[in-house]
């Protein structure tokens, strides 16, 4: 069968991966998906088997346990997996930005004790920025660490924390006072270490319960309340030396997760097309199907370049960080291109499916629920509009 958005230059490694990750997103979520998306209900089967095939670890280094492999196949994997149910995938973008910084950022300690128990998926990670007054002006946070001792104590409320629940490791960002000029050189990232589950998951540190949703459903999302948690300075992300740098790591765990969400909207995306032309042939109006129409042909024409082109610069955005080089004006215009499009093409898929678009039997329908969220997740619109500018600004600099 075509297929849309193909990628050239692919190892064997990376095709097989793809392959065997299709057709399990074929087999295991598609005909799943409604019903566990209906239900709210947690994908634990689906979850069990993405464990099984390593994908947990799939970009944590082989001497931890996981398969070593790059961001660019890490987001065609998501890709995969979001045309499958853009749930599944949020649940490893988390775990992944997590194990990310880790990787990059953590103690010698810290790699050694976390990152085999996360390449199995028995250790999930989280990401915590957010705030119930704050989300993309970081700088406003106000939970704050304050050194007492050896130690340090945490007191704060974070929000929107997709993994909430069954993590086991939330990487969290604070202020903490280290005199810098800058409101971020005075942030810091602890890794903070739980039990999965809601309530009192380890002493002070509270996930109260799941935020109800329109769309995004099956994985949760919390909110996280912070009172008097108290973790040694070892806790810091990269260790207490690490103190202050903290806005700093995340930004570059961000670069990647907006990777990861232009990947999640070209796999939206890609559904959404399937669903449309798969109904555009069956479906027949004035003696012929919708297809043949070539209103409906032309909007088939515009949702296939739309998704070739975001795919095009998803694929950059990744290859450009897998080569060690900066990334957040590729990174900010692949996640503004592709969730824009993803808006655009669900909505025209929704079109064609005319009325029965509407109803809750048809999966267009829960596409239209899941597309939004794409538009705010990792930085809105207009924030991404804002990384693009200045860093085309200072490149073009007069």
């Amino acid at each position: 069968m075509a297929r849309l958005a193909q990628t050239p230059g692919l190892t064997d490694v990376q095709r097989s991966i793809l392959e065997t990750v299709r057709e399990f997103a074929d087999k295991e979520i598609i005909p799943h998906a409604q019903r566990l998306e209906h239900a709210d209900e947690y994908p634990s089967d689906i979850l069990d088997g993405m464990r099984e095939m390593g994908l947990f670890g799939l970009t944590i280094d082989e001497e931890y346990g996981g398969l070593g492999e790059s961001l660019l196949t890490y987001a065609l994997v998501v890709e995969e997996l979001s045309r499958g149910w853009m749930s599944i995938s949020g649940i490893v973008n988390t775990h992944f930005i997590v194990a990310y910084l880790i990787s990059q950022h953590g103690s010698a300690d810290q790699k050694a004790r976390l990152l085999p128990r996360m390449a199995t998926g028995e250790v999930r990670g989280a990401f915590s920025m957010s705030e119930p007054e704050c989300g993309s002006d970081v700088s406003a946070i106000k939970s704050k660490a304050v050194r007492q001792g050896d130690d340090y104590v945490l007191n704060g409320q974070k929000m929107w924390l997709t993994n909430g629940a069954y993590s086991s490791v939330v990487a969290t960002l604070v202020k903490t006072d280290t005199g810098a000029d800058s409101v971020y050189g005075n942030m810091s990232t602890f890794l903070l270490e739980k039990e999965p589950g809601f309530g009192e998951t380890a002493p002070g540190l509270t996930i109260p319960g799941k935020i109800d949703k329109m769309g995004y459903k099956g994985v949760e999302t919390t909110e996280m309340v912070l009172d008097g948690v108290t973790v040694p300075a070892s806790a810091v992300l990269g260790g207490e030396d690490k103190v202050g740098r903290g806005f700093y790591q995340m930004m570059d765990g961000i670069e990647v997760g907006r990777v990861n969400v232009a990947a999640r909207a070209c796999g939206i995306s890609i559904r959404a097309f399937e669903l449309a032309v798969a109904y555009a042939q069956q479906r027949h109006t004035f003696g012929q199907p919708l297809a043949k129409h070539q209103a409906v042909a032309f909007k088939l024409a515009e949702m296939g370049t739309k998704i070739e082109a975001a795919h095009a610069l998803m694929v950059n955005a990744a290859r450009l960080k897998d080569a060690g080089q900066r990334n957040d004006v590729e990174a900010g215009m692949a996640k503004l291109l592709a969730s824009e499009y993803c808006a655009e093409v669900v909505q025209e898929a929704f079109r064609i499916h005319g009325g029965y678009g509407y109803s809750k039997e048809y999966e267009i329908e829960r596409l239209m629920r899941e597309a939004p969220f794409l538009l705010i997740g990792e930085g809105t619109s207009e924030i991404q509009k804002t990384i693009i500018s200045r860093g085309l600004l200072k490149q073009y600099k007069q």
